[in-house]
C-alpha cells in the first residue's frame, strides 16, 4: 500500500522581519524620548542639600540656565571665571545680559506679551560659584522682565 506524503498544515511565520522591526522601534523611541536629563549639563557641579528633592511634575515655561567651571578631567578648575554653558558655548555670567533680552523676546513671541514675567529661571550652579554671581545673574534676569526664580541643588541620599 502506499502512502501520499502530506504537507505540514502547521504554518511558522518567519520572525526575523519582526524582531528587525522591533529594534527599529526601540532605537527609534531612544532617540525621540525627552529626557529630563538633557538639560542638565555634566560640567555643573551641584551642591548637595539634604532639602533638595526632583520635582513632582515637569514644569513648563522653564528658562534651565548652567553656571560651571571649566575644568580638566581630574575636576581642577583651569579658568577661575563661571561661566553660562549653552551647548558648546560659554558665555560669561556677566556678559549674559544680552542673551536674556533674547530669551525675552522668543518668551514673549511664544506666551503672549507677559510670557517672560510667567517663565521660570532655574539656576543650576556649580557648588564652587560665587554666590554674588548668581545674585549678579538674578539682577540681570529681573532686568529683562523675569520675575520667577528656582536654584537646583543634589538631593543627599542616605
Amino acid at each position: 500500500m502506499r502512502y501520499k506524503k502530506t504537507r505540514s498544515t502547521v504554518l511558522e511565520p518567519d520572525m526575523t522581519p519582526m524582531i528587525d522591526v522591533v529594534f527599529q522601534l526601540i532605537a527609534f523611541f531612544m532617540l525621540v524620548t525627552n529626557f529630563e536629563q538633557t538639560q542638565a549639563d555634566e560640567r555643573v557641579k551641584l551642591p548637595s542639600d539634604q532639602l533638595a528633592r526632583p520635582p513632582e511634575v515637569a514644569r513648563e515655561k522653564v528658562l534651565v540656565l548652567n553656571i560651571g567651571f571649566h575644568r580638566d578631567k581630574e575636576g581642577a578648575k583651569l579658568d577661575p571665571q563661571a561661566y553660562i554653558f549653552e551647548g558648546d558655548a560659554s558665555i560669561p555670567i556677566l556678559d549674559f545680559g544680552r542673551r536674556l533680552l533674547e530669551e525675552k523676546r522668543v518668551a514673549q513671541a511664544l506666551y503672549g506679551p507677559e510670557g517672560n514675567t510667567e517663565m521660570t529661571v532655574e539656576i543650576r550652579a556649580d557648588a564652587e560659584t560665587p554666590t554674588g554671581l548668581i545674585q549678579e545673574l538674578i539682577k540681570l534676569a529681573q532686568e529683562n522682565g523675569f520675575e520667577k526664580f528656582s536654584l537646583r541643588a543634589k538631593q543627599i541620599v542616605k
